[in-house]
């Protein structure tokens, strides 16, 4: 029952990682190395973020201050899958297949709002989506220590449409990066703590770019997707009861999306952040019964400042997640679900729009909320 309660726990901390850093959609927990024996595992979570903000300043007569965005990040689903099995006494083997990084953003044209139809009757949108598998390697050292390591391939292919006067379109990048780790473990009492650090992946991208007035280009540009350190803990606390968490920093000042001739004639980056992102995980799980284990977590990610970017409009979130585990035979089905508090955010309106100003505040966009719906399916060989 130990790990029906980890199954709960696992879901709890994971389970729609809505609005986290950046464009971050995957915790990356290699939690399924310390699964007993040979394990699959298949899990979905779906998410629907609630993010709308309202334009401080006017820009000329058709998108005036006031102007609503309306609900700019639409409804998505992730999923995950997992495979561990023992290789001999002290080499496991693991892969894990998941969406690391994603975005989808769409200003529509029903809005007076600066990127939806204030000043185009298209309205503005961006979208990014990757695919990411993980091979993993772990060795036991003896009962109470292990290490680990493997590498990591990302797909990731993004596309962008601004005001109708510009649109960029990329193709499918495909590169490696590695992780690595080490835990500690005492099972007489269910404590582990492992450290994960998984190495940045550098993308280049060929782009198709279309700007209003200017002949279409095709060009190429690098992306990085940031680098990031994650420790996991859990420890038995009483019979039945498990406390469980995580810390994890990304390093998303290493972000940037800056499309060549994006750059040429606007002169600044696309999509880029001003600060890393530390989030934070604390949970309880409990077996009720033989077949049912439960549990529950606080999350928070803390704001950043300063502003976010317009095809990101969020700072920041504070979460609450309850999950439920039934097991028969060799089958576990966990179920959960998180709500979501956003932090509010300020975009700034770009230099092409205020005479080449800077700093100008364009939305704000406050009181958002995101739920996230999670199952999972595992089966222990």
């Amino acid at each position: 029952m130990k790990r029906v309660l980890t199954t709960a726990a696992v879901l709890a901390a994971g389970a729609g990682t809505a609005t986290a850093g950046g464009i971050e959609r995957s915790t990356q927990s290699v939690g399924i190395l310390f699964e007993e024996g040979t394990y699959a595992q298949l899990g979905f979570s779906r998410v629907r973020p609630d993010v709308e903000g309202e334009q401080q300043v006017t820009l000329g007569a058709g998108t005036l201050e006031g102007s609503k965005s309306g609900d700019v990040i639409g409804n998505y689903t992730n999923f995950n899958l997992a495979f561990k099995t023992p290789v001999n006494d002290q080499v496991e083997l693991a892969f894990i297949l998941d969406q690391p990084v994603g975005a989808d953003v769409n200003y529509a044209n029903d809005t007076d709002y600066a990127y939806g139809g204030g000043l185009s009757p298209l309205g503005s949108s961006a979208s990014i989506d990757s695919v990411g598998i993980r091979a993993i390697l772990k060795y036991n050292i003896d009962e109470n220590f292990s290490i680990y390591g493997g590498v990591q391939n990302q797909r990731v292919e993004g596309e962008v449409s601004l005001f109708t006067t510009y649109e960029m379109e990329t193709d499918t990048s495909s590169e490696w990066g590695y992780l690595v780790g080490a835990a500690y473990e005492r099972p007489d009492i269910a404590l582990r703590v492992a450290l994960t650090y998984h190495s940045e992946i550098t993308h280049e991208f060929n782009a198709d770019e279309t700007q209003l007035g200017f002949a279409d280009a095709s060009t190429s540009f690098e992306t990085t997707v940031p680098q990031s350190l994650m420790l996991e803990f859990q420890s038995g606390v009483a019979p039945d009861t498990l406390v469980f968490g995580s810390i994890r920093w990304v390093d998303w000042t290493e972000f940037d999306i800056t499309p060549t001739e994006y750059e040429n004639r606007i002169g600044n980056s696309l999509v880029d952040y001003d600060d890393d992102t530390i989030t934070y995980e604390l949970g309880i799980g409990r077996r009720f019964t033989e077949n049912w284990a439960g549990a529950v977590s606080l999350g928070y990610e803390g704001p950043g400042g300063g502003f976010s970017g317009n095809l990101g409009p969020t700072d920041g979130f504070t979460s609450v997640t309850l999950a439920a585990t039934y097991t028969f035979e060799n089958v576990e089905i966990t179920g959960g679900a998180r709500y979501i508090w956003i932090g509010d955010a300020e975009t700034e309106a770009p230099s092409a729009l205020t005479g080449g100003a800077s700093g100008v505040t364009l939305g704000e966009f406050e009181d958002n909320y995101a739920i996230a719906y999670g199952l999972q399916i595992g089966y222990q060989f």
